[in-house]
């Protein structure tokens, strides 16, 4: 995403508020995506912990990104201000989940008790998912190259899909953690329940 970013923003914006962008002003203020992605990770590893729930919170970030993504298109070249407040802002939808992918998820799946312990997992896990994104930062601008000649509607349909595919991606692991969760407060609230109950008949006892 960053990639593309300051590969078409020079293109996409020749004037941002009436005021010319040069390729320098554009690799700038395609640096503030990171930024709201060094917020996005934080952001998004603290409410993972929290909720206990990564996959929800990589979806939920991923969905959120679309419409991010989609204001930033249409409003982006109103001013400057109004860019760089919407250049972070999806960049903090966008890199929250691939940092919170690449490590807290990378390392569950490698200490799984599915693998019995073997240390070695984490290392392949780990690599497979950065070799994946390693891929989609090569094909990325070879699709924008193609589809920019259609216009740049269609290079930000396909970015709205990548995320929306993202999150689709994750429904299964999503699902199996609000399952899980809601099972748990099932069961905490029957012993609750029990537990009420119980209270009388040991006062009666005594």
């Amino acid at each position: 995403m960053v990639t593309l970013l300051i590969l078409v923003l020079d293109d996409l914006f020749a004037a941002i508020g009436g005021e010319y962008v040069s390729v320098k002003s554009a690799g700038n203020l395609s640096a503030l995506f990171d930024v709201g992605g060094i917020v996005g990770g934080i952001l998004a590893g603290h409410l993972s912990d929290k909720l206990d729930a990564r996959a929800t919170t990589a979806a939920s970030f991923m969905y959120a990104a679309i419409p991010s993504m989609l204001l930033y298109r249409n409003y982006g070249g109103t001013s400057r201000l109004m860019n760089i407040l919407l250049m972070m802002i999806a960049g903090l939808f966008v890199n929250g989940p691939y940092a919170l992918i690449t490590t807290a998820v990378s390392a569950d799946l490698g200490t799984h008790s599915s693998l019995k312990g073997d240390s070695r997992a984490l290392a392949t896990v780990t690599a497979i998912i950065d070799g994946t994104g390693s891929m989609g930062a090569a094909l990325g601008p070879l699709l924008t190259g193609f589809l920019s000649s259609k216009g740049w509607d269609a290079v930000f349909i396909m970015l709205v899909v990548g995320a929306l595919s993202a999150g689709l991606l994750l429904s299964r692991l999503v699902l199996s953690e609000l399952s899980e969760k809601f099972s748990k407060r099932l069961t905490c609230e029957q012993h609750n329940s029990e537990d009420s109950a119980s209270q009388p008949l040991l006062r009666d006892q005594r």
